[in-house]
């Protein structure tokens, strides 16, 4: 398995500064049900990690969670982070739904989150990332002129624009094409290379390519499994890739 704190350290000795990690301990219940049980996920500074697992086991609640937003849940426990400081205006956050501002065009969405608090958009480096995800021939068009994926496109856009330390992706590619899925991995891997980040998938592929360290999530909470022992990004048809998301979905067949 990687050293995700090795990882975090030669990161911060390139960038002079070291985003923070946090672990996530605790339980969650709607009313009298049980989402989850009692668990304690670690996401280590400056690294990629990821948490697969079936639908309905409280992924998404507990990303939410991490972000500050209404979960709709009763949440008992605690997220602590390193620095001892608040993750509050220190998260960008991209949900399942792209969540694009009908009237704004893609230029104006990816540049949406400065306009809110109140700065100058930075519009080469939003013409830039716009160029990355593919989609410099719509940069004028409004979100019902795109495609599903497209749009996808346009929130991962606007999520890598904002530019902050902690980063919570939840399926941000499963609009994707398989061949533009693979790109977008690799974008986002590279762009967000030094940040800590937690990706919510059903994709193996997602997490092996991608993560430093990988939980699966079922009804009896949480288990860590291996990634391949190369550094992220891992290429998609590497015989250790193929072989560890082999196992992983057969671990995420048999684990109800």
């Amino acid at each position: 398995m990687i050293d995700a704190s090795s990882h975090a350290a030669a990161v911060s000795a390139k960038s002079g500064r070291t985003p923070p990690g946090f672990i996530v301990e605790g339980s969650a219940r709607f009313g009298d049900e049980q989402l989850f049980p009692k668990l304690r996920l670690e996401v280590k500074a400056g690294a990629w990690t990821s948490l697969l697992g079936p639908s309905g086991v409280g992924k998404t609640t507990l990303l939410r969670l991490v972000a500050g937003l209404d979960a709709a849940c009763t949440f008992e426990g605690a997220i602590r982070v390193s620095d001892g400081r608040s993750l509050e205006q220190r998260v960008a956050y991209m949900g399942q739904s792209d969540l694009l501002a009908p009237w704004l065009d893609v230029l104006g969405n990816v540049t949406l989150g400065q306009k809110l608090r109140g700065d100058a958009p930075d519009v080469d480096r939003a013409l830039t990332l716009i160029g990355r995800v593919g989609l410099s021939a719509h940069i004028y068009k409004r979100p019902h002129a795109l495609s599903g994926g497209e749009r996808q496109r346009a929130a991962l856009a606007r999520t890598l624009m904002e530019d902050r330390p902690v980063v919570l992706l939840d399926e941000p590619f499963s609009s994707l094409d398989a061949n533009t899925r693979a790109d977008m991995q690799e974008l986002a891997g590279e762009l967000l290379r030094g940040k800590t980040v937690l990706l919510v998938t059903h994709d193996p592929t997602d997490a092996v390519r991608l993560s430093h360290r990988i939980y699966l999530m079922g009804g009896r909470g949480l288990s860590e499994m291996s990634p391949p022992s190369s550094d992220p990004v891992r290429p998609f048809d590497d015989p250790d890739v193929l072989a560890a998301q082999a196992d992983m979905l057969r671990r995420l067949r048999s684990d109800p």
